[in-house]
């Protein structure tokens, strides 16, 4: 607790106010020769967090991505691409990757990226491996060993094929300055200051109102066109976008932080400027087989043919996705298995229903078996207006089917609580997109702490699935890998515990004086380097 309030102390600099941080392009006299300063203001659903690298909620992925670097950069079709490691090597058994790291690499305190410290930062996610348990690629670290200066040697215990693409991730092996570690040296209770080597530092921060992040000057690559990223804390949507059009923020960018209403308004006016992003991921429910009615097999299918995909998609995301059949789209590896879609078909949901002993009594709205209604909970995040709109258009949805349906919708601390615990019928679980899909979400769903764990703890076939996914995680045969994969994911589809509905984009809306917005393979990502304000 000593070291959270320690942290807070650092962080909380109040030297100037919110209203004075930006919004529309505003612009400041800075200290470089009296020139006028670009600030670029966003905002987002809640406080950015303590920016700890390797730790998780409440910190938020794309403010750590401001902060912190990996060693290798996952690019468009999953190239993947060199950043703090200029260059490596793998050994002939897959077991050691060697890592040249870039030199003259500094953090935003003027310190040297180097050997030394990357192994501290490794060493500490390695001391902590229980946080990061859904994450197969801590598991398989074996050791890291400094080489000279400029190298390390990361050891696996088993060859790991998906290393490289895990080694890109936001979190959490991501690199913290020597001065932002803790006297002990253990960041799982926190840092003393988010200190990285990306394009941005913080340097203002008020919780749950704002953010100030400004150019690191020491970074190593191309530094960003604007000097402040400002980015303002609105829990709701609609405010957000009331926001938005008194030139209050310049930029919203990613998916759920207004309705899709608004946004349809924003780009229908034609006063501003508005992106949708190619497919990144996939919207699905997680339908809880350890619970209740969604325990039955037949249920979970009955509600697979009673949702109207292409309808939502129509009416209520804009066109801005496209339906999804499977959990994974058949574009990411592994995952073109020609899986049977549950077509949408009322007909045949009420059928399976009746089949099963969910009978509609005469002028009775909602199906009953031994005296229980089929009375069902779908958990959302109150703060994603997405999420919101579309729970309410599956209410209605599965009412033609005789399913009650209630709708909670939490603040985002409880909402995860849920996912952990197993508090729910049907919960929103996105798939996590690129480079995550497939390998580190099946590896999460052994994780007991993750929605996809308490969807399937049910199924007879639960602890064979887990198997499958250990074994897959370090096959070294392609052949045997797609099996693996094969059983996997027909398994999951055909016990229908997921309920997929789109592949899910992210969206900006931007004024007229902002320029160079774009989207990055990663859904969790605000690419901001190339934006610019006019």
């Amino acid at each position: 607790m000593l070291k959270k309030i320690a942290l807070l102390g650092v962080f909380i600099i109040l030297a100037v106010i919110v209203s004075g941080c930006g919004g529309a392009g505003s612009e400041g006299t800075g200290d470089n020769g009296g020139a006028s300063e670009k600030v670029l203001t966003i905002s987002w659903t809640q406080d950015v967090g303590d920016l700890n690298p390797h730790m998780y909620s409440p910190s938020q992925m794309f403010a750590q991505d401001f902060v912190y670097e990996s060693l290798v950069e996952y690019g468009e079709g999953g190239v993947i691409k060199p950043h703090l490691a200029e260059s490596w090597t793998i050994s002939p058994d897959g077991k050691v990757y060697t890592f040249k790291l870039r030199q003259g690499v500094k953090f935003s305190d003027g310190s040297d990226f180097n050997a030394a410290v990357a192994k501290k930062n490794f060493d500490v996610v390695l001391l902590n491996r229980d946080e990061h348990n859904w994450l197969e690629l801590v598991n398989q670290i074996d050791q890291v060993n400094i080489v000279d200066d400029y190298t390390i040697d990361v050891v696996f215990k088993n060859p790991y094929y998906p290393a490289l693409q895990e080694l890109s991730l936001i979190r959490p092996l991501r690199f913290l300055g020597e001065a932002g570690f803790p006297d002990d040296g253990n960041t799982a209770e926190g840092i003393k200051a988010p200190i990285g080597t990306g394009l941005w530092a913080l340097e203002e921060y008020k919780p749950n109102e704002y953010a100030v992040f400004a150019k690191n000057p020491y970074y190593w690559g191309a530094q960003p066109k604007v000097d402040k990223v400002v980015v303002k804390v609105i829990p709701d949507g609609e405010t957000r976008a009331m926001a938005f059009e008194k030139q209050e923020i310049d930029l919203i960018h990613g998916s759920g932080l207004i309705s899709l209403d608004s946004f349809k308004q924003f780009r229908d006016s034609g006063q501003y400027r508005t992106m949708i992003s190619e497919p990144l991921n996939t919207k699905a429910l997680a339908l809880n087989s350890n619970r209740g009615p969604t325990g039955e097999q037949a249920v979970r299918i009955a509600l697979q043919h009673g949702v109207n995909k292409q309808s939502l998609i129509d009416n209520i995301l804009y066109g801005t996705e496209v339906k999804a059949d499977t959990l994974f789209s058949p574009q990411f590896p592994y995952c073109d298995l020609g899986l049977q879609p549950y077509e949408y078909d009322v007909e045949k949901a009420n059928s399976i229903l009746e089949s099963a002993g969910w009978v509609l009594q005469s002028g009775r709205e909602f199906r009953e078996k031994d005296g229980q209604p089929l009375e069902l909970e779908l958990c959302f995040d109150s703060a994603d207006n997405v999420q919101k709109a579309i729970a309410e258009a599956l209410q209605g949805e599965f009412k033609k089917i005789g399913v009650k349906l209630l709708l909670v919708g939490e603040e985002s601390q409880s909402y995860y609580q849920r996912q952990k615990d197993g508090n729910f019928h049907l919960i929103f679980a996105d798939t996590w997109g690129a480079p995550y899909d497939p390998h580190s979400m099946v590896s999460s769903m052994r994780t007991p702490a993750h929605a996809d764990y308490q969807a399937q703890s049910g199924l007879p076939m639960k602890a064979e699935i887990d198997a499958k996914i250990a074994e897959v995680l370090i096959s070294t045969d392609e052949k045997a890998r797609q099996d693996l994969y094969n059983y996997i994911l027909s398994t999951l589809h055909e016990q229908a515990v997921y309920l997929p509905l789109s592949y899910g984009t992210n969206i900006a809306v931007y004024h007229d004086n902002v320029s160079g917005v774009s989207f990055d393979p990663q859904t969790n990502r605000i690419p901001l380097a190339n934006v610019d304000i006019n």
